[in-house]
């Protein structure tokens, strides 16, 4: 609505202007709004950063605060960024300077923190009394600033200068993710892990018109710092597709003997931004209002030393998986997050995609380093010029001196050096400022050696700025430099959960107590262990459904066995010690995946000693088989079926001092015993060779081995599963990893039988410097061999003779297992 007319009395030199009221407001709004948008509330979709957060790095980075530097005052960095670039309160930026170092929010810290930073239940401290430098991470944000790779803007009093964008090193918008509220739109972006994000940048360098499914394959979903399983992963694909989705996550709980009576729910991981007193206060609030039963008591073990420590007591008679239950239902331990994908593009906000962000992420840095090759190149090209200049003038050294006295004044030797040796204004300028002692005949080969070494450079670099392909190539390389620095290991579980009950009808409690059903029970080679319900399996009982199984790029089969969720069964360690466990309290596996990366650690639940004892097998037992055993020293035994006292572990076998247990499988009579030995001697003999003993027995000869030589491999084989036989060599004298070895695949039908406790056949030729297997497997193809970490390695084709050498390997192999199908069909499978 416009305002009326009204006279009114004017001073000299003023003016009166009558404005529409409505239009004003518009304006005013949209700049305040803009202003928002851009320079407060959202990230930049090249370095993930907001401007407060952008011009702290820069601003400690300026100050020198580096990794290797002593830590200072955090007021101190707070004041230089207000005075400086930031001109708003002191408390928003160091709110944001505390959020770039908490880990439990930052997937890849920025800012080393010291002192009381605060956590999700706590505020941190106030600015004086904590310290912060820049975290190593924060040096591949800001690397190469002096060397033109980003525009600089005018600070706020247009009296300093700014960077308007980091060169960022790695992708941080999608590594450590983002939250922010603006006007009329908001931000909410997941933490992934930078080694994924790596991975499918390189791959979009690579093939520009990569599908989304191709870059999923390399980011399956959001990796949260502080860990916890996703369940669920239809919402993830829709926010990679669109840039909005949800998805819910749930904290890692394991159930553990609390004491010989008792037994309780151990939470060691909590859903993204949720604090352990939230847990408690809402666990407590169920409890009183009669929604939460079963559970006894709650403690709170939480320290930065051990991290996340919630321990659930569990009544004497209720179900553990239907306590947990009831806790995912009505308490935070299951939590959603909706992704909200808002970054700003060319000064605009925009909703991205999985495949928009990293294309805006990989444009950067390959802008990033043609502009930084560019600086270089033109700074050698300077250097050049001047030795050149240099070499003329130490040609003819006296007379450049002669030159120089018989002139009156510096311009006048400038002049007279410029037409007596032909040389431009800048190399006369450079000589003339020149000590005479450079002007040696040793300085003379420095600079023709320098000149060269110019030359080269110079060429190389015109080489790469001439090439796009090679600029795509370096950017590529250098993703890879700082996966390898700043990368970790996966901390969140993806899993492809049925519907949680925490979005179901409140109406329908979930029931205490659990059916006992038909499962079969998984160890992965890197001692993850998790139940899978066979409710749905085929008539044999036994066999996982092929649409349960979800091929996993990571970890393989150890052992696996067919049960009912109430049935104990028997874990074997290498110390010959069977300890009973109930599958009712393991971990899940979804209805439709089966993924490998999910369970818990074995050795956690069981409470073993990881330095000593760890787990080869699981057994069944009821099912009638023998237990056999095999140990590094040479010697079999199979244990009688039923000697299995009611304890909670027993030995099964009477080792020999020194000696320990390395493979352990249920055989029946058909089936063959398998011994591979460090010098690659290969026996196998028929399994009613060995008749089964009590537990007391030490068992018997198994194999022959040569002086020095012990067990690698012991397992047992179904001769008609047409089994291979996978081994790998190397050199005792070198590092363990650095050598990867030589890889052979063959399959068993080529190594003749012989009898028991006799030496085998050759298994493995060995090449000059190679005297021993470093690991060596039997059992139903494919053979699957994985890293330390569970990431799968590339073994050669099967079909090798029995006694080649095998071929280079392209990474370290810490073991062999087989596949889930394979595992899943009832086979017994190798170690």
């Amino acid at each position: 609505m416009a305002t009326s007319e009204i006279p009114l009395s004017e001073s000299p030199g003023e003016r009166i202007d009558n404005v529409d009221v409505s239009a004003e407001m518009e304006g005013s709004f949209l700049e305040y709004a803009y202003s928002v948008i851009y320079s407060r509330a959202l990230p930049d979709a090249r370095d993930g950063l907001k401007p407060v957060q952008r011009r702290i790095l820069y601003q400690m980075t300026e100050m020198g605060l580096r990794p290797d530097r002593g830590h200072v005052k955090s007021a101190r960095v707070t004041g230089e960024v207000m005075g400086k670039l930031h001109p708003h309160g002191d408390s928003s930026i160091y709110d944001a300077m505390v959020r770039l170092a908490q880990p439990f929010i930052m997937r890849v810290p920025l800012i080393d923190g010291h002192g009381n930073f605060g956590s999700l239940d706590d505020g941190p401290a106030a600015a004086r009394y904590t310290e912060a430098r820049l975290a190593p991470a924060a040096m591949a944000m800001t690397e190469n600033l002096d060397e033109d790779v980003v525009d600089f803007v005018p600070n706020y009093d247009n009296q300093l200068q700014q960077p308007e964008v980091l060169p960022s090193a790695f992708p941080n918008l999608l590594v450590n993710g983002a939250s922010g509220i603006a006007v009329g739109m908001a931000t909410n972006m997941a933490p992934h892990n930078l080694i994924e994000v790596v991975g499918a940048a390189r791959f979009l360098i690579e093939h520009p018109e990569a599908t989304l499914e191709e870059l999923m394959s390399f980011v399956p979903g959001p990796d949260m710092p502080t860990g916890g399983t996703i369940i669920g992963l239809a919402g993830i694909r829709d926010a990679y597709e669109t840039g909005r989705g949800a998805f819910r996550t749930r904290a890692r709980v394991s159930v553990e003997a609390l004491t010989a009576r008792k037994t309780g729910l151990v939470i060691t991981e909590l859903p993204f931004m949720v604090g352990a007193e939230k847990v408690i206060e809402k666990i407590k609030d169920g409890v009183n209002s009669k929604k939460l039963s079963g559970i006894s008591d709650v403690t709170d073990l939480t320290d930065r030393t051990h991290g996340t420590r919630l321990v659930v007591g569990i009544k004497t008679g209720f179900s553990p998986d239907a306590v947990l239950e009831q806790l995912y239902r009505h308490t935070p331990l299951e939590d959603s997050f909706n992704i909200n994908n808002v970054a700003l593009v060319d000064g605009g906000p925009r909703t991205l995609g999985l495949k928009e962000l990293l294309q805006v992420y990989v444009d950067h840095r390959i802008s990033v380093v043609t502009r930084r090759s560019q600086f270089r190149l033109a700074r050698k090209r300077e250097r050049l010029h001047l030795v050149e200049g240099l070499l003329i003038a130490i040609l003819d050294i006296d007379e450049v001196i002669q030159v120089i006295r018989a002139s009156d004044d510096t311009e006048q030797a400038r002049t007279r050096l410029i037409d007596v040796f032909d040389l431009t204004q800048i190399q006369a300028e450079y000589i003339l400022e020149l000590r005479l002692r450079r002007l040696t005949r040793f300085s003379r080969i420095e600079l023709e050696t320098e000149r060269d070494e110019l030359l080269s450079a110079i060429a190389e670099l015109e080489e790469l700025l001439a090439v796009p392909q090679r600029i795509r190539q370096l950017v590529s390389d250098e993703l890879e430099e700082v996966a390898e620095k700043f990368g970790t290991p996966r901390r969140t579980l993806l899993t492809e959960a049925r519907p949680s009950i925490a979005t179901s009808s409140r109406s329908s409690a979930p029931a205490l107590e659990i059916a006992d059903a038909p499962c079969r029970v998984f160890l992965s080679t890197t001692g993850r262990v998790i139940r899978v319900d066979l409710s749905s399996a085929s008539a044999d009982g036994g066999a996982v459904p092929e649409r349960a199984i979800r091929r996993s790029r990571h970890d393989a089969i150890l052992s696996s066995v067919v049960t009912t969720s109430r049935t104990e069964i028997g874990a074997v360690t290498n110390l010959g010690r069977l300890i009973r466990v109930s599958p009712v309290d393991l971990p899940v596996a979804p209805e439709n995946s089966v993924q490998l990366g999910a369970g818990v650690r074995i050795a956690e639940y069981m409470a073993l000693d990881p330095k000593r004892e760890r787990v080869l097998a699981l057994v069944s037992l009821e099912s009638g088989l023998p237990i056999a055993l095999g140990t590094r020293q040479g010697v079999v035994k199979r244990l009688a079926p039923g000697d299995h006292p009611n304890r909670p572990d027993f030995e099964v076998i009477a080792l020999k001092p020194g000696d320990e247990v390395v493979g352990v499988r249920q055989s029946g009579d058909g089936d063959e015993l398998l011994f591979i030995s460090s010098d690659a001697q290969l026996l196998h003999f028929a399994a009613s060779a060995v008749r089964p003993q009590g537990r007391t027995a030490g068992g018997m000869a198994g194999i022959s081995l040569a002086a020095k030589a012990t067990v690698v491999f012991f397992g047992s084989i179904d001769p008609s599963t047409d089994p291979v036989v996978a081994t790998i060599s190397t050199s005792s004298a070198t590092i363990a990893g650095a050598d990867f070895g030589r890889a052979k695949v063959s399959l068993l039908s080529e190594f003749p039988g012989k009898g028991r406790a006799t030496g085998g056949v050759r298994a493995h030729a060995f090449l000059k410097g190679e005297d021993l297997l470093s690991v060596a497997w039997a059992g139903p193809a494919p053979a699957l061999a994985v890293g330390a970490d569970g990431s799968q390695r590339a073994l050669p084709d099967s079909g090798s003779r029995r006694d080649a050498s095998g071929t280079p390997l392209d990474g370290v192999v810490a073991s062999i297992g087989t596949s889930i199908g394979a595992a899943g069909q009832g086979v017994r499978p190798g170690s």
